[in-house]
């Protein structure tokens, strides 16, 4: 990959799975239940201004990140139970860019979407778990990426999530070659972004 696409994509662009055996399920949905309180924690302690600082050149902030999950995962959790309880109907695509761009995503406090994200999690892990082989063979029609069944869908979100977490943890970093712990520390006592450049950031993911 690119310095850009590491940046972009810190665990890699998305690769469907070549199987959904209940065991890759399973791995899957436990990755959906520990991201709430992985995703506070990568954001614990964090300033107003350092939530305010992209994460990449051009980037979005880590406020609109977080509430980007919030954003993200309650229209996959509506698109699964749509599929649930519908003959693949067909969804309604957003403009996720757009959506960041709102004053609740720029401004909010990161704890309306965590908090958000938490109750949303408990109900969506909930669900994942009740269901069968056959229901995950049920999916939606999207209007741009055609037929999607739920096993791809989750094992996307699997990846949504895993992809988030690394960002958050890049987000709190301050020093190539420290610890996550150390480097959102040094963040923390320097109050400032003047290290967060793109070439370090793109040093640092290949460290964590």
């Amino acid at each position: 990959m690119s310095d850009l696409d590491d940046l972009r994509y810190p665990i890699g662009r998305f690769n469907p799975p070549g199987s959904s055996l209940p065991g890759v399920r399973a791995a899957h949905i436990h990755t959906l239940k520990m991201l709430p309180g992985r995703l506070r924690t990568a954001v614990a302690g964090l300033s107003d201004a350092q939530l305010d600082t992209p994460y990449r050149e051009g980037g979005w902030t880590v406020r609109q990140v977080v509430h980007h999950v919030a954003d993200s995962h309650t229209n996959s959790y509506v698109r699964f139970k749509l599929a649930l309880t519908e003959d693949w109907p067909t969804i309604k695509p957003y403009d996720e860019a757009a959506w960041a761009n709102l004053a609740d995503s720029r401004w909010l406090p990161v704890e309306v979407s965590l908090a958000m994200i938490e109750g949303l999690h408990t109900r969506w892990v909930g669900l994942l778990d009740s269901l069968s082989d056959a229901d995950f063979q049920r999916g939606f029609t999207h209007p741009e990426m055609g037929r999607q069944n739920l096993a791809k869908t989750l094992a996307l979100y699997d990846w949504h999530s895993r992809h988030i977490r690394r960002t958050s943890r890049v987000c709190g970093s301050g020093r190539a070659g420290r610890s996550f712990h150390g480097w959102r520390r040094s963040w923390r006592r320097a109050g400032t972004s003047s290290e967060l450049t793109p070439e370090r950031l793109a040093k640092q993911l290949k460290t964590i």
